[in-house]
């Protein structure tokens, strides 16, 4: 164990190289300037954009060239700024790059409502007798649907205008926990200090010494429970500004608005908690076996993260998890896995923790950049699943932007969650398959069943307090953190039932980000429920779900989710994909029964 280095101590070769995007500041601001230029030239437009089809194309085209510049603008100051949350200069251009996103996010919010002005059959026609206008059908299709929810030029120019200003809760828990907040540094059961941090904390609670767990444990959420009221305000005015710009739209809920973006049913959402829900026993099964492989008469919550063999854990080096990453993906083909080999060569990925960087993990990169990766990689399985996971975010990022114009080269989180979490099957399929250290084997094992758990159920049940949360607001009920507190903590016990749900692990919802990405989470569920049904396709030889799935990759969002992953071969229209990963699930826990207790 060791404390967190400051990032200057990171060798070179560990760190991504955003000076592919931007070799200096200078730079940056040419390019900011030029953008700021382009936005008031699509100003211009407002008012006689679908007056004819050449004024549309013309226009569509001049906003593809500024977008794709804020867009790697703003990408790059928030990668800067996540290298060390504490550098101010770093933390100006990310504020610089945000604010110029909501500046033509504003300037160009007269688009939707003058298009969804016009008669349909107009607007077709309009498209059908001007050349290059056909590559929007789809574009148009999106814009037609939400006329219901769109509201006048004027309004929809005010929304954009406050979409920084709304976000600032987000922003605000962000610097909170990532930047201003320390936590403890505790003796390690070696006796040498450590600190803990957001990106460690699952790490050191896989320490055979219970007694530390428990100290970490308590440490942890009795420091951030000194900023209790802080979080709670943020996230309670996130929630609120979700319900405010559903009702500015003209949703019932909250939940409609965010899955009616990328046109999700909400009966998607409710098959996804109520199939979970109904399947709890075998998260108790799980649980009951964790208690029994620590030999304890009760489960407690700093034992959660534990492996459920005793063997030790071997530490992995990065350069370890890397071939074994690459080595996974070959059921996927030649160029995917030249392609992955290429990535970690060719500085995608920030390796490393470093003081102030942010928590967490993430695949980043625009249209026009190579994909990045941002990590903390801790040496164990975990975070080589993490990197394999991110892995399957730049792929689908490279491909899609390789075989797709700007305007469809990005895709939904509901399909993101899916190419991820594919990697992360494969890299369990080969482990087990092709490693001869027993107590790797073992832990891999373990760590599959703990992706069901962590991905699938704790997932869901962070879905479903999310939900929760939303109708109190809804409702009228007050937000307080002792609300926050009774809400989760019901849930974890329902989940968790035979263990010891403690008072701490009740403001476990302080430490999730993803709270504030409104109705996110539930997305890392039916990706895995999706992920599993085509990943024991590719691996029962089956050629043509392999080209299915990587033809899935390239094909951004020339189609709505759904229809994307039924091509695919999955559909998450029916709980069938949820009952099938909890059937996979159970066959698991089977294993780990028989082999590893």
């Amino acid at each position: 164990m060791s404390t967190v280095p400051e990032r200057e101590e990171i060798d070179a070769a560990d760190k991504w190289d955003l000076e592919s995007v931007y070799d200096s500041t200078e730079a940056w601001e040419e390019d900011f300037e030029a953008a700021k230029e382009g936005i008031e030239e699509l100003r211009e437009y407002e008012g006689r954009v679908a007056a004819d089809g050449e004024t549309l194309r013309e226009f569509l085209a001049a906003y593809e060239d500024v977008a794709r510049t804020v867009s790697t603008l703003a990408a790059y100051a928030r990668m800067r700024a996540d290298e060390d949350t504490r550098d101010q200069e770093a933390q100006a251009l990310k504020s610089r790059g945000s604010a110029l996103a909501s500046k033509l996010s504003s300037a160009t919010s007269f688009l939707e409502p003058e298009l969804q002005s016009l008669d349909r059959a107009e607007l077709d026609e309009m498209v059908a007798a001007t050349d290059g206008l056909d590559l929007y059908e789809h574009y148009l299709d999106d814009v037609f649907r939400m006329k219901d929810h769109t509201r006048s030029a004027e309004v929809e120019e005010v929304i954009s205008e406050f979409g920084e200003v709304m976000g600032a809760p987000g922003e605000v828990y962000g610097m909170l926990t990532n930047a201003d907040l320390e936590f403890p540094t505790v003796e390690g059961p070696d006796g040498e200090d450590v600190t803990i941090t957001q990106a460690n904390l699952t790490t050191l609670l896989q320490e055979r010494d219970r007694a530390f767990r428990e100290t970490v444990h308590a440490s942890f959420y009795d420091r951030i429970s000194e900023v209790r009221n802080t979080i709670g305000s943020s996230l309670q005015y996130s929630t609120k500004a979700d319900v405010k710009r559903a009702q500015v739209r003209g949703y019932d809920t909250a939940r409609e608005a965010a899955l009616d973006g990328p046109n999700i049913p909400v009966e998607v959402y409710d098959n996804l908690v109520e199939t979970v829900r109904e399947n709890l026993d075998a998260l108790h099964r799980h649980a009951d076996l964790k208690r029994r492989a620590l030999d304890v008469d009760e489960l407690e919550m700093w034992d959660l993260y534990m492996p459920l063999t005793d063997a030790e854990e071997p530490e992995i080096p990065y350069e370890e998890a890397c071939d074994y990453v690459v080595e996974a993906v070959a059921p996927l083909g030649e160029d995917y896995q030249e392609r992955v080999a290429e990535g970690l060569d060719s500085g995608w990925v920030d390796v490393y923790e470093n003081k102030g960087k942010r928590s967490g993990a993430y695949s980043g990169g625009t249209y026009d950049t190579q994909p990045f990766i941002l990590m903390n990689y801790q040496g164990d399985l975990d975070s080589v699943y993490t990197l394999a996971h991110e892995l399957g975010h730049s792929l689908h990022s490279q491909l899609s932007s390789e075989h797709q114009p700007y305007v469809y080269n990005d895709y939904e989180i509901f399909v993101a969650e899916v190419a991820s979490t594919v990697n992360e099957s494969l890299l369990t399929h080969y482990l087990l398959e092709h490693t001869d250290d027993e107590a790797l084997r073992a832990h891999v094992l373990d760590q599959y069943l703990e992706r069901f758990r962590s991905t699938l159920y704790r997932q869901t049940l962070f879905a479903d307090f999310e939900h929760t949360i939303h109708t109190m607001e809804e409702s009228g009920e007050p937000l307080t953190p002792d609300a926050l507190d009774e809400a989760y903590g019901d849930l974890k016990r329902e989940f968790y039932e035979p263990a010891h749900v403690d008072d701490r692990i009740a403001r476990e919802w302080m430490r999730i980000p993803h709270f504030y990405y409104s109705y996110y989470v539930y997305q890392y569920s039916t990706g895995i429920s999706a992920a599993v049904a085509l990943t024991q396709d590719i691996l029962d030889g089956d050629r043509d779900a392999a080209e299915a799935y990587v033809d899935f990759l390239t094909r951004g969002s020339t189609e709505y989710p759904l229809a994307l992953l039924r091509d695919a071969g999955v559909d998450m229209s029916s709980p069938a994909p949820i009952e099938s990963a909890i059937g996979v699930y159970r066959d698991y826990l089977d294993r780990a029964d028989d082999l590893l207790l």
